[in-house]
């Protein structure tokens, strides 16, 4: 077993410690020597994010291997048609090519924390909310389907990894369990 931490990282704070160019970091809200991000949240985004002293842990959670699902909800300009929620589900082309398919549905604005500074409100275009799962972890990955099947991100809040999930959480703070996830060889078994 493991420590981990579960962080609900807030808007416009960097996945990392230290930053060169002033903006807020882990580092204003984790006093947590030895503990490294597993995986990544982009700056702009909001949400769960992971931390673990062990590598080993590390990887196990980074690695597309052990296929753990990361869900969003995505507030996506416009309302997404029937079309655009099967592309998602099916796998968008990207620039890096072929996503792998996505698990999409609709879902009700959700109870979230204020966001600070709030989205910009359109009155002439609506917006709307999504569910998305991945189980790959390419850069703005979320963002760019969305964008790819016409319909941009506003905001976006990664809700769980795996078992973990943000609930109980308020933006800026974490809480510490202890973790295990199983080994599995190349082949697929334990």
């Amino acid at each position: 077993m493991s420590a981990i931490l579960l962080f609900n990282k807030p808007f416009q704070v960097l996945s990392q410690f230290t930053d060169d160019a002033g903006r807020k970091t882990l580092s204003d809200y984790l006093k947590a020597p030895g503990f490294r991000p597993a995986g990544r949240l982009d700056y702009d985004s909001e949400g769960l994010l992971l931390l673990t002293a062990d590598g080993i842990l590390q990887q196990q959670i980074t690695s597309p291997e052990h296929t753990l699902w990361k869900t969003y909800y995505v507030q996506v300009e416009g309302e997404p048609d029937q079309r655009a929620l099967e592309q998602l589900t099916r796998g968008v082309t990207l620039k890096d090519g072929l996503t792998r398919p996505a698990r999409v549905s609709r879902i009700a604005t959700p109870d979230l924390w204020l966001r600070d500074p709030p989205i910009r409100v359109r009155k002439t275009v609506p917006d709307s909310w999504l569910q998305i799962s991945i189980h790959e972890g390419r850069n703005r990955q979320v963002r760019r389907m969305t964008a790819a099947v016409g319909h941009p991100t506003l905001r976006l809040v990664r809700v769980s990894i795996g078992q973990w999930t943000v609930d109980g959480l308020p933006p800026g703070h974490f809480s510490e369990l202890e973790a295990r996830l199983p080994v599995k060889n190349r082949r697929g078994r334990r």
